[in-house]
């Protein structure tokens, strides 16, 4: 109320200025000052009316646009009010302008979320929902706006489960292109509003069923060799034996034993790879020595039944960086493979070689049986067994390929498999240059 009285003690001083002037005006001209008197005194009433009207217009004017501009400024009165409507306007706009910027910032994080966030009306309409919901369910974040999404995603169990109410627990379906599993859960909020949840557990459900598989070939693998020594143990109690037939009994026993051990030492590695730091980039291990270790190994597991050729196409003294029981354990167990699998008078071929850029592959290459297209992915996995019976025939326990790969990883490197059937298989070793290097001398590698 502060405008209030100014502003009626500068129209009383004007009417009554006006009125003194209008008498004086009357009195000289026509000695009637009280009629002069009353006209001034109108006169000015209309003009401060009329002053009034027009800045009174002008914010109006101002208020009906876009108010983009600055509010029609005057003194006193009109001049306060259009000072405090903008000064309104400019901090409701401001306040709109920072809701907005967290607003977008709000969506900007759920659009950066691995999952799935969809939101729906009272009549499960999309609000809205992020790129990761869309592609999860098959939607366009953009032209699906405001259609029922039961119209959109048809599955009829989420339809059911959407239009049931119950959700304490997560609804999975197959993805519509059907190439992963969703877990979608839905979440009740405000007036009837829902907030959907969906999650790609395709990778989660293949690791629960990998581990589901491992505890079960790991039970399996055991249980053959303890059920067989089992047996031999109660013939051996039991049953009165010759000595040609106890020394028969005796082998098989320990060849059971010896299986039983390597699968125990495999998984012990596998587990030690999983548990320990990455090697040290700094320890080096000359790669001659390695493969003079891997090379008698073979030898002895060929016996002289195949062709093995180690050599290495650069002229250099090369050295890997690394754990070297674990350098060794990954090229035994690709040189090893390649003798079990590849029939007598076959040739297994080791070659190390240079790559652009600083790094190196070890190459063991084979002209032996081969394998099918459909198993390559798979060959790294724990346990899988192209041909199980072969497998456990050549002494195989299904977790060689397994420790190549974790090593490789290890080391910054990767595996590369390629192979046809029935004409023999070539598995890499690739690693980084960060650790490779290499002196100027001639590394002498024998040849077997």
């Amino acid at each position: 109320m502060s405008w209030l009285w100014p502003r009626l003690l500068t129209a009383l001083l004007a009417l009554l200025g006006a009125s003194l002037l209008g008498g004086l005006v009357g009195y000289v001209a026509s000695g009637t000052p009280w009629r002069a008197a009353l006209a001034g005194a109108a006169l000015v009433s209309l003009a401060l009316v009329v002053r009034d009207a027009w800045r009174a217009h002008r914010l109006m004017q101002w208020l009906r646009g876009t108010q983009e501009g600055p509010a029609p400024r005057g003194r006193r009165f009109w001049g306060e009010v259009g000072y405090r409507v903008e000064r309104a306007l400019r901090l409701r706009e401001r306040a709109l302008e920072q809701e907005r910027e967290r607003l977008a910032q709000f969506l900007s994080a759920i659009e950066a979320s691995p999952n799935g966030v969809m939101l729906l009306d009272s009549r499960d309409q999309i609000e809205w929902c992020n790129s990761v919901a869309a592609d999860h369910l098959g939607l366009d974040p953009v032209r699906d706006l405001r259609q029922r999404v039961t119209n959109l995603v048809r599955a009829p169990a989420f339809v059911a489960h959407l239009q049931g109410g119950q959700f304490g627990e997560p609804l999975v379906i197959p993805s519509p292109r059907g190439d992963a599993s969703l877990s979608i859960g839905v979440r009740p909020y405000g007036d009837g509003l829902k907030l959907v949840l969906t999650q790609d557990i395709t990778e989660r459900e293949r690791n629960d069923a990998m581990r589901r598989d491992f505890v079960a070939n790991v039970s399996h693998e055991i249980r053959t060799p303890l059920t067989v020594l089992a047996g031999f143990v109660e013939t051996m109690a039991s049953l009165p034996l010759t000595e040609a037939e106890r020394q028969r009994v005796l082998v098989l026993m320990q060849q059971q034993t010896d299986r039983m051990q390597s699968l125990v030492a495999d998984l012990l590695t596998l587990a030690q790879l999983e548990g320990s730091p990455r090697p040290p980039p700094d320890h080096w291990v000359p790669l001659a020595s390695l493969l003079q270790r891997v090379q008698a190994d073979a030898l002895s597991l060929s016996a002289g039944r195949h062709q093995l050729e180690f050599h290495q196409e650069e002229e250099a003294l090369v050295e890997l960086a690394g754990n070297e029981s674990e350098l060794f354990s990954a090229i035994a167990n690709l040189v090893n493979n390649a003798v079990r699998y590849t029939p007598a008078g076959g040739r297994v071929e080791t070659v190390w070689r240079a790559r652009a850029g600083g790094g190196g592959e070890l190459e063991v290459r084979d002209n032996g049986i081969g394998i099918a297209k459909e198993h390559l992915p798979r060959l790294t996995e724990r346990f899988y067994r192209v041909d199980g019976s072969r497998s456990r025939d050549t002494g195989g326990t299904g977790l060689g390929l397994s420790i190549v790969k974790h090593v490789a990883q290890r080391h910054g490197g990767e595996l590369d498999v390629r192979s046809e059937l029935g004409k023999g298989s070539s598995f890499r070793l690739v690693l980084p240059p960060a650790r490779v290097r290499r002196e100027p001398q001639v590394a002498a590698l024998a040849t077997g």
